[in-house]
């Protein structure tokens, strides 16, 4: 049962039985009630506001910060090997070459390649942490940062002993262009093997764009929590068709709701849309509106599915969205985020130090 029907329930139970922390959240309206005692703060790429994004040491920082949930971007290289990375293609603003794997290799250089067309090797001598990414003064450059294997990250969140935390792993197939990625069914497959085998599957969600990877996902694991991301666009609403990234699923066919449409994949617990147009724009922006808003969240809730949008880092932002009763928030500054959490009294996720 999810804490929001049973924090309803204690309502008709008499006063002096209801939970303090029930009681202490009354006052912040019954839109935002369970904030109160559960937020998912979600470290986006371990929170690349703070550290070299998707690197061991910043995901490490995140835990000792403490958040609910480390969110990562998962890549398939041509032997199999599953690293995380947001980009599918290797981007020269985030790693440069340092020399060949062997001498006269002939995909050298290796920057500006995809990922699916290199192998672990050639992708490992790569400086990924050579400058801090612009537009992010905060971040900590890791020097030399190598890209990590997704069973790197599984076995830090091990040795963290952080069990109460949650991975939250993309499969970043490129449904738009599926010839850029590695093919849909061997990119789910070797995601769920690395899980599979990490012992820890119970902490792991799987998001994606591409629905289709999350139908597939479901037919291998059908007891894990999946994910359905949307930048709206990727719904195709009024287009003829259904789009490649909804698996099949024609939106029109639910009145171009999101919501609907997502809530009909099998395994789906949570969506996660983008917060607002333009994606990076802020409540204080002339023309910036919000695509989440407290009809869509009453919808997912009505439906037993979370709320958690991606990816703000604006503070006034992220509390008008959690005045609309939000779920959790993906942010590249979970830090902020915790600071939000505390001066309105919600429950803060554990640290956890080495």
């Amino acid at each position: 049962m999810n804490i929001r029907h049973v924090l309803a329930g204690l309502a008709i139970v008499p006063v002096l039985s209801v939970p303090a922390a029930a009681h202490a959240s009354t006052a912040a309206g019954p839109g935002v009630l369970p904030q109160k005692t559960h937020f998912d703060l979600q470290a986006h790429r371990g929170g690349l506001g703070m550290t070299t994004e998707e690197s061991l040491e910043g995901f490490a920082k995140a835990l000792r910060l403490g958040v609910t949930t480390l969110e990562m971007d998962t890549q398939v290289t041509k032997d199999q090997k599953v690293v995380v990375n947001h980009d599918r293609q290797i981007s020269a603003q985030k790693c440069r070459d340092t020399a060949p794997v062997t001498p006269g290799d002939p995909m050298y250089p290796y920057v500006g390649k995809y990922i699916k067309d290199l192998t672990l090797a050639q992708i490992k001598t790569m400086d990924c942490g050579y400058q801090q990414l612009p537009g992010f003064p905060e971040q900590e450059v890791v020097s030399g940062f190598r890209m990590v294997e997704l069973k790197d990250v599984l076995n830090l969140v091990k040795s963290h002993n952080a069990k109460q935390v949650t991975l939250n792993i993309e499969t970043k197939v490129e449904a738009g262009a599926p010839e850029q990625t590695a093919p849909r069914e061997l990119f789910v497959r070797r995601v769920y093997e690395e899980i599979h085998s990490s012992g820890i599957e119970r902490q792991v969600t799987i998001q994606s764009f591409d629905w289709g990877a999350l139908m597939a996902m479901h037919r291998l694991a059908p007891s894990w929590p999946l994910v359905a991301l949307t930048n709206y666009d990727f719904l195709q609403v009024g287009q003829p068709g259904a789009s490649p990234w909804l698996g099949g699923i024609d939106a029109d066919d639910f009145g171009g709701d999101f919501v609907r449409a997502a809530a009909s994949i099998p395994g789906v617990t949570a969506l996660s849309p983008v917060y607002g147009f333009p994606q990076n724009g802020t409540i204080s922006d002339p023309g910036f509106r919000f695509y989440v808003d407290p009809a869509m969240v009453a919808s997912a809730h009505a439906r037993g599915l979370k709320v958690i949008p991606w990816t703000c880092d604006d503070p006034a932002t992220i509390e008008a969205l959690m005045d609309m009763g939000i779920d959790g928030i993906i942010t590249d500054y979970p830090n902020r985020v915790r600071d939000i959490m505390a001066a309105r009294g919600m429950r803060l996720p554990k640290p956890y130090n080495h």
